[in-house]
């Protein structure tokens, strides 16, 4: 089977679910937020949170992408940087649990965590990031075998603004062969790196996973013009409408996705897992449409839980579809 390898900030995501607000007044949290803090100020945080009860989980949009492939049967390799730590070995230890090779560089900070509040009947999140030694990984840490017998290689957005480090990744995995993909993150990354971003898709990538403020942002255009535009300037473009669906392009060839049915209770990781599903269908040679319904099959399944992990009886039941939906279109 092809493998996949991914690169992305290590993160460990810490999730509490709380019963009020005040710990967000508390350390000056807007509900619904994503707040950068310092070290101390989150390890202030995170002891906090620790009294109430929390849930630890690898986490970083490649991490979660990766971790799906692997469980998905793809050979799946992660390269990340951790602080030499609890929260790091805990990463390290949970991604090789899951079946992924890392390749965990160590910094000098201590481990990039998310401390996630979960509050409210609707299960609102609000974010305090400490990106740690995450932050610390270079160019000068890579090297070419890192990347040899890999057929994917897949980009998280969020380290297109270390732009060093994601020019030296792709050259190497494009001498390595790989098919390159990235997953645009978010729209202020785009905006804040169009130039870069540009130059990297036209010369670089295979596959351009967005969703619709990413791909507005890209290319100026809504939704279905900056999909077009998109696959102009590589090979197969995706770009996500959220609960309305997705859509593929090839060239001229294109496909609207409809959502998977779900009970919604956090949307948190659907594109990772989205992606996930995505490039192992590809890696299996399925046609542009059957990529973007598994995609969407697996996007449904992480949509009903809290988190970025699915359960065992989610992932079994996304099997069972996956297989009977390539069994119905290989006929």
């Amino acid at each position: 089977m092809k493998s996949i390898l991914g690169i992305g900030n290590a993160l460990t995501d810490i999730l509490a679910v709380l019963p009020d607000d005040s710990l967000l007044a508390k350390y000056h949290l807007p509900k619904g937020s994503m707040q950068h803090v310092d070290m101390e100020t989150g390890d202030r945080i995170w002891n906090a949170l620790k009294e109430v009860g929390v849930k630890y989980v690898p986490g970083g949009s490649a991490a979660n992408t990766i971790t799906c492939t692997s469980i998905f049967g793809m050979p799946s390799g992660y390269i990340g940087k951790i602080g030499n730590d609890e929260l790091g070995n805990l990463f390290k230890s949970t991604m090789e649990q899951f079946g992924v090779h890392t390749r965990m560089l160590y910094g000098t900070k201590s481990s990039g965590r998310c401390m996630v509040f979960i509050t409210g009947a609707n299960a609102e999140r609000t974010f305090a990031d400490y990106m740690g030694s995450a932050l610390e990984m270079g160019p000068e840490d890579l090297k070419p075998e890192y990347f040899q017998g890999y057929d994917y290689f897949h980009i998280e957005g969020y380290l297109v603004q270390n732009q060093d480090l994601i020019a030296t990744a792709v050259q190497m995995a494009k001498n390595a062969g790989c098919i390159i993909s990235i997953d645009m993150a978010s729209y202020n990354v785009v905006e804040s790196n169009e130039a870069f971003l540009h130059n990297l898709v036209d010369k670089y990538v295979d596959i351009v996973f967005a969703n619709e403020t990413e791909a507005k942002a890209f290319t100026k255009r809504p939704p279905r013009e900056a999909l077009e535009e998109l696959s102009h300037h590589c090979k197969i473009a995706v770009v996500k409408v959220g609960k309305e669906g997705s859509m593929v392009q090839s060239g001229d060839e294109y496909h609207f996705i409809e959502p998977w049915p779900a009970a919604t209770i956090d949307a948190t990781g659907a594109g990772d897992t989205y992606a996930a599903g995505f490039l192992y269908a590809h890696a299996q040679d399925m046609p542009l449409r059957i990529c973007g319904e598994v995609g969407s099959i697996i996007a449904a399944k992480v949509v009903e839980v809290i988190g970025t992990k699915i359960d065992v009886p989610r992932w079994r039941d996304a099997k069972i579809e996956i297989r009977n939906l390539i069994a119905a279109n290989t006929k």
